[in-house]
C-alpha cells in the first residue's frame, strides 16, 4: 500500500433489527449499569425474552471494494439509506465491518456526527488537545496549530465552556476546525457540514480545498452536487448498501444526477404537498441544459429550460403558468410569469407540457429549489412547493475568473463601471 491511502475489501456491514450500536458511556453510566443488571435481567427472563435479539438482520453495506491514492479527494454520493455514513464510520474505526477488511495507511482525522469524537463535559480547550492526543499527535504538534484552530472556529470567547453548553452550530465550527487543521493524512467529512450556516459552509469548503492542495487524502460526502464536483477529483456512487460505480468525478457525478432524473420524473403525480381544484395537476419537473439534455446541475450564465409536464381533466382555455425560484434559505431569487409576456394558453384535455426558457441562468454557485403554479381565469389548478430542486455550477459568468459569494448575492448582473472626474479638475 505504497501509494495507497485507503483500500477497501469486500466489506460488508450487517445489523440486527433492536439492537443497539454501542455508544459513549460515562464512567457512572458503566457503574449503573452493572449494578442493575441482574434485575434487568430478571425482568427480561419474566417477560419470557431473555437475551432475545431479533432474527430480523439488514446489510447497510455489501460486497464493497474500492482502493483510494495518497491525495486523491473523493466524493461518496447516494441517496439516503445507501450506506454512506455507515462506510465512514468503518473507514474512521468507529464501528467494524461484519465482513472483509479495511486498509488505512496513515492518521485519520474525522467529522461525522455532531458530537463524534468530543467529551460532553470537557471545555473547547480540553476537547482539542482530547482529539489531537487520540489522533496520535504530540503536544508540540497541537500547540502549533492551536491559534489557527480558534481563529478558525471564532469560539476564543467561549473556548473555557463545557462543550455541552455549545450550540449545534458553535459545535460544529470547532469540531470542523480540529479536524482540518490538526494534521492528519486522511479527512474524512460527513453532510454534517449543513449544520453551518451558508457563510460557514464556504468556508469550511475553503479549507478543505486548502487541505486537498496539500496532498492529504479527503473523503467528502455531500447532497450537494455542485461541491463534489468543485472539490473532487473521484467519486464513488453507493446505492442501497452496494457500490453502483466508481470513477472520474464528472463522469460519476453525472451519471448519478440523471439517474435521479430518471426516479424522480414521476413523483410529482403523487406529491400530496399541493393546493389547487385538480382540474390540472403537474406530474413532473425537470431542467434542460443548452444541449436539450436533463440536467440537475445547470451551469451559471448559460441558457437553461425548467419543463413542467401536466395533466389536464378538461379543456382549458385560459392557463397562466408560474414558477419560483429559491434559494438555500428559503429566499425567492426570481419569479417567471407569464403575465410578463401577457400569455394564456389553450390546453386541451389529457397530457402535455410547457417550458420556460431562461437565455441566461443568473444564479450564483449553490442549491436551488422551484415551486410552480397553474391557474385560470377561475382560481388556482395546482401549486406546488417543491416541483424540482438542482444545483448551479459556477462559471466564468464575468470572464474574469469572480464569482460572488452566494451569502453576498442572489442573482449575477451584468454591469460595468466608469469613473470620471467633475468637470475642470485635472
Amino acid at each position: 500500500m505504497s501509494n495507497l491511502a485507503i483500500r477497501v475489501d469486500n466489506v460488508g456491514k450487517r445489523f440486527r433489527i433492536g439492537v443497539k450500536e454501542e455508544q459513549y458511556r460515562s464512567l457512572r453510566t458503566a457503574l449503573t449499569d452493572a449494578v442493575t443488571a441482574p434485575f434487568r435481567r430478571a425482568a427480561a427472563v419474566m417477560q419470557g425474552r431473555a437475551s432475545q435479539a431479533s432474527d430480523e438482520e439488514i446489510w447497510a453495506l455489501r460486497n464493497i471494494s474500492f482502493e483510494i491514492k495518497k491525495g486523491e479527494v473523493v466524493g461518496i454520493i447516494g441517496g439516503n439509506g445507501a450506506g454512506k455514513s455507515t462506510l465512514l464510520k468503518i473507514l474512521s474505526r468507529i464501528t467494524e465491518p461484519s465482513e472483509g477488511r479495511i486498509g488505512i495507511n496513515g492518521r485519520v482525522g474525522s467529522l461525522l456526527e455532531v458530537g463524534t469524537g468530543f467529551h460532553a463535559e470537557l471545555t473547547g480547550r480540553e476537547n482539542i488537545h482530547l482529539n489531537g492526543a487520540i489522533l496520535g499527535m504530540r503536544r508540540a504538534e497541537i500547540a502549533r496549530k492551536f491559534d489557527e484552530i480558534i481563529a478558525f472556529a471564532e469560539l476564543d470567547k467561549f473556548l473555557d465552556t463545557p462543550v455541552k453548553h455549545y450550540s449545534s452550530g458553535m459545535y460544529m465550527r470547532l469540531a470542523f476546525a480540529v479536524a482540518a487543521h490538526l494534521e492528519t493524512e486522511i479527512l474524512i467529512v460527513d453532510e454534517v457540514l449543513a449544520v453551518g450556516d451558508a457563510a460557514f459552509q464556504k468556508k469550511c469548503l475553503g479549507k478543505m480545498n486548502t487541505v486537498a492542495k496539500a496532498g492529504r487524502t479527503v473523503l467528502f460526502v455531500s447532497h450537494n452536487m455542485g461541491a463534489i464536483m468543485q472539490l473532487c477529483t473521484k467519486a464513488i456512487i453507493l446505492d442501497q448498501g452496494r457500490l453502483r460505480n466508481q470513477g472520474p468525478c464528472r463522469e460519476v457525478t453525472k451519471e448519478y444526477l440523471a439517474s435521479m432524473v430518471r426516479q424522480d420524473k414521476m413523483d410529482l403525480r403523487n406529491e400530496k404537498r399541493r393546493s389547487g381544484d385538480g382540474r390540472l395537476r403537474f406530474v413532473a419537473a425537470y431542467l434542460r441544459d443548452e444541449k436539450g439534455e436533463r440536467t440537475e446541475l445547470p451551469v451559471a450564465g448559460h441558457a437553461v429550460d425548467v419543463v413542467l409536464e401536466f395533466e389536464a381533466q378538461e379543456e382549458l382555455t385560459q392557463v397562466q403558468f408560474m414558477l419560483t425560484i429559491f434559494n438555500h434559505v428559503g429566499v425567492a431569487v426570481t419569479h417567471c410569469n407569464m403575465d410578463a409576456e401577457g400569455k394564456r394558453f389553450r390546453v386541451p384535455a389529457g397530457r402535455g407540457h410547457v417550458t420556460c426558457r431562461i437565455p441566461k441562468l443568473p444564479l450564483p454557485h449553490g442549491q436551488y429549489k422551484i415551486s410552480a403554479v397553474a391557474a385560470d381565469h377561475i382560481e388556482r389548478l395546482d401549486s406546488v412547493p417543491t416541483a424540482c430542486a438542482f444545483d448551479v455550477e459556477s462559471s466564468d459568468f464575468y470572464t474574469t475568473s469572480f464569482m460572488p459569494a452566494i451569502e453576498h448575492s442572489t442573482a449575477l448582473v451584468e454591469h460595468s463601471w466608469s469613473f470620471s472626474r467633475p468637470n475642470g479638475q485635472h
